[in-house]
């Protein structure tokens, strides 16, 4: 099995190593008990890189296949770290018929990463997302909490300009 390492270096810290371990050591037993210590693995971390998945299946005393298996098969987890700007495209049917796969192309190419990456300087990352429930306001795109309506392409480069600290 081709594990993929993250672009971006894991920079975990020794504390976040020990709260991990202290999940995993209150929950080992528990049947079922995987999925509730990678969640609180992946709020510790931000996300579950390959290094995460190896300790947990070391404390847990379970093949790494199976961390990694759950990890990759359920959405709600992420093995790229996030940028401090995440920014999320809709390509929901209403979003999509209105060009949000072009403002998702223009994303990629102006930040020079691909959709789940983040930029090497770890300001930026990209995902898509399939309805936020924003249909009026088609095509939309989210960064953090903040919305954005009514796009074009055009728009791309003045959005990323507002997050430029």
């Amino acid at each position: 099995m081709a594990l993929k390492k993250s672009a971006v270096p894991f920079a975990g810290t020794a504390e976040q190593e020990e709260r991990l371990k202290k999940v995993i050591a209150e929950h080992k037993d528990d049947p079922g008990a995987l999925m509730p210590i990678l969640q609180k693995a992946q709020d510790i971390y931000g996300y579950l890189p390959i290094e995460v998945q190896q300790m947990i299946a070391e404390e847990m005393e379970i093949p790494m296949e199976k961390v990694y298996g759950v990890v990759t098969f359920y959405a709600q987890f992420s093995i790229n770290p996030k940028g401090k700007y995440k920014i999320s495209v809709c390509l929901g049917t209403a979003c999509y018929v209105k060009g949000s796969g072009d403002i998702y192309e223009k994303l990629q190419e102006k930040l020079g990463i691909n959709g789940g990456e983040i930029t090497p300087d770890g300001k930026f990352s990209l995902d898509a997302c399939r309805c936020i429930g924003a249909c009026g306001l088609a095509p939309v795109l989210t960064v953090n909490e903040d919305v954005y309506g009514r796009l074009t392409v055009d728009d791309v480069e003045s959005i990323l300009a507002k997050y430029n600290d």
